[in-house]
């Protein structure tokens, strides 16, 4: 999965987290990619922590859209 914007012919990083579901508690699999020059910054590190507080799996999150 990628993070963040990542322009044309930058490097790119390759991490892996751990991801839950906030909603069902499952742990998502797969890492993911970011720029390298986002991923040293403290605005990736409040991205990603805004992320995995609102993370809702594929199921979860096709079950809040077809109630919505």
């Amino acid at each position: 999965m990628r993070f963040g914007e990542i322009k044309e012919n930058e490097a790119i990083v390759d991490f892996k987290i751990e991801i839950k579901c906030v909603n069902c508690n499952k742990e998502v699999p797969g890492g993911m990619k970011s720029s390298e020059t986002y991923f040293h910054t403290d605005e990736f590190k409040k991205d990603l922590e805004k992320f995995k507080e609102t993370y809702l799996c594929g199921i979860c999150r096709d079950k809040k859209r077809k109630n919505n």
